[in-house]
């Protein structure tokens, strides 16, 4: 005799709620925007009931506060704001939605959405326009930096520097200068340098001139 399979217990509160969107704003000079709508999605194989709560249910009218949602179906809440004053302007209000198995109480899951009143839409749009304005100047600002700095970095990297031609040239002197042992030469005898300075001299031009010709 075969079991029938029971569907897996659900964890309280851990059940992810899809609401769109996740916030509300009304304007207080557009009426078309006292009213609102909430999506909630039901993405699963079972149904669920929801429930609509608010931190200030005197101020909003929710349609369908509480109802049900079908398997892999959507239904829309409608919130409407009744209490358009300015006492309200920029007061962040919050909705949460809770849903749960048709056969249980318990809250599977649940998702807050705030609302908030605001008193025009072009105070709304210029706010929305200076961000990006900033937004783009900074953008702006970092791309001009880096490329004022690039040519710096290249002027400072090409050629040799000061102190390797300067060792350059202090090796060619000494090359130049007569060998210890040498009579016939009018240099001072202790500008004569041995055999093994000069090869010292010679080994330390070889490795400047392989230094110049990398740069």
């Amino acid at each position: 005799m075969q079991q029938q399979k029971r569907q897996p217990e659900l964890v309280e509160g851990n059940l992810p709620v899809f609401v769109f969107p996740t916030e509300l704003i009304f304007y207080a000079d557009d009426q078309s925007t006292h009213k609102r709508v909430l999506t909630l999605y039901n993405p699963y194989e079972f149904a669920l009931k929801f429930k609509v709560l608010c931190t200030t249910p005197n101020k909003y009218v929710v349609v369908d506060a509480a109802g049900a949602v079908k398997p892999q179906c959507c239904v829309d809440i409608v919130i409407r704001h009744r209490d358009v004053r300015p006492c309200h302007y920029g007061v962040i209000d919050k909705f949460r939605l809770q849903v749960s198995e048709q056969s249980q109480r318990k809250a599977l899951g649940r998702k807050e959405v705030i609302a908030t009143l605001l008193p025009t839409a072009k105070e709304q749009h210029q706010k929305e326009e200076e961000e990006k304005r900033i937004k783009e100047h900074l953008t702006e600002s970092v791309f001009f930096e880096q490329t004022l700095c690039q040519p710096d970095n290249r002027i400072a990297s090409s050629g040799p520097s000061l102190l390797t031609v300067f060792l350059g040239i202090v090796c060619i002197a000494a090359l130049m200068l007569p060998t210890l042992g040498e009579v016939d030469s009018l240099v001072p005898l202790y500008l004569h340098l041995s055999v093994n300075q000069k090869l010292v001299a010679a080994y330390v031009l070889g490795l400047i001139t392989m230094v110049i010709l990398r740069t």
